[in-house]
């Protein structure tokens, strides 16, 4: 491949191959491969409608012994089936769904970046309702689409600290609604105050607790943690994403001897926290070196500005290696790929 692996963004590439299955007549029906990027749907589908649609996101690595490893599929798929039951989709079998995101890497195996570039095949499966409704009422039939793009850093500073801004206007999901589901209503949620954090320099928007506005809940499209006193800390929220990175992150933190706390995160905490970061499967980890609450008028600092704190450093070098297959994976987190 004549790609400048070391130099990708993190956006739409073609690539050769995708993977579909639809669901009709109360079944699923039987892998199919495609290499056209689009597809016909009904105008009346109801993903089109009412927002009948989940999507998950991971990626696959190549390691330094030329093998393909893929990390945590399986929990991914776990995670599209409380997203399906949440807002009524077909749900895609677990088996299905992990033979599907299989087959497109070993189709697609020209695009996995090679060892050493920074970089890896991200990996998109997607379910949407297809089936044409008028009433607001969930589709017959669905479809299950995974599709693949070898990508660089989320974000281009890469694992660098970043400056992120809370967000007092902007809610992302409410409780007791679908904040803890991967549906794509959250992230439209999400856009209007990350373009304004854009706008005033700031690498994306933290949000607060919509019921209170007192408690940290994401920050962009991944969760925070916070390093204090050898304990590692999430937010425990009901309008929360759970993350397949910040989980593994928690079980790296319990096994260097540190503690884990999930709990509600106030957030004047943020003072007290020696480092801080979110963590998705996009990014991995992105420290932050400032926290700014513009209405408040108070910015929270971490570290010198310039470097990641020593106990994030750690877990993301601990977690890129076991998923480039650097450091020996004793979680059975990873998949090698024939």
């Amino acid at each position: 491949m004549d790609l400048d692996w070391k130099n990708l963004g993190f956006g739409i590439m073609k690539t050769d191959f995708n993977v579909r299955c639809v669901y009709r007549d109360g079944k699923w029906g039987e892998l199919e491969v495609s290499s056209e990027d689009t597809f016909p749907i009904h105008i009346g589908a109801t993903c089109l409608h009412y927002g009948q649609e989940s999507f998950e996101g991971l990626k696959a690595f190549t390691g330094a012994d030329g093998q393909i490893r893929l990390f945590r599929h399986d929990e991914n798929a776990k995670r599209m089936t409380e997203s399906a039951k949440g807002i009524l989709l077909a749900e895609v079998p677990i088996e299905l769904f992990m033979e599907a995101v299989e087959k497109v890497i070993i189709l697609n195996k020209k695009f996995v970046p090679p060892y050493g570039t920074g970089a890896s095949l991200y990996i998109r499966p997607l379910l949407i309702g297809t089936g044409a409704e008028v009433g607001v009422k969930p589709a017959k039939e669905f479809t299950f689409i995974v599709f693949v793009m070898p990508v660089g850093p989320y974000f281009k500073e890469g694992f660098k600290p970043v400056d992120i801004m809370i967000s007092r206007n902007h809610d992302r999901a409410a409780p007791q609604g679908t904040g803890h589901l991967k549906v794509g209503g959250n992230y439209a949620a999400s856009m209007s105050s990350i373009l304004e954090a854009h706008e005033k320099g700031f690498a994306t928007a933290m949000y607060l607790d919509a019921r209170e506005k007192r408690y940290i809940d994401e920050c962009g499209p991944a969760n925070f943690f916070g390093i204090r006193e050898n304990t590692f800390i999430t937010p425990k929220s009901q309008s929360i994403l759970p993350s397949i990175t910040n989980k593994s992150l928690q079980t790296l933190a319990k096994s260097m001897g540190m503690k884990v706390e999930i709990r509600p995160v106030p957030v004047e905490e943020l003072a007290d926290f020696e480092e801080t970061g979110a963590c998705g499967t996009a990014a991995v980890i992105t420290p932050f070196a400032k926290v700014v609450d513009i209405d408040k008028d108070i910015t929270y600092t971490f570290g010198d500005g310039q470097n990641p704190g020593p106990v994030t450093t750690k877990l993301y070098e601990t977690l890129i290696g076991i998923q480039n297959g650097d450091i020996e994976d004793s979680f059975s987190w990873t998949k090698i790929l024939d």
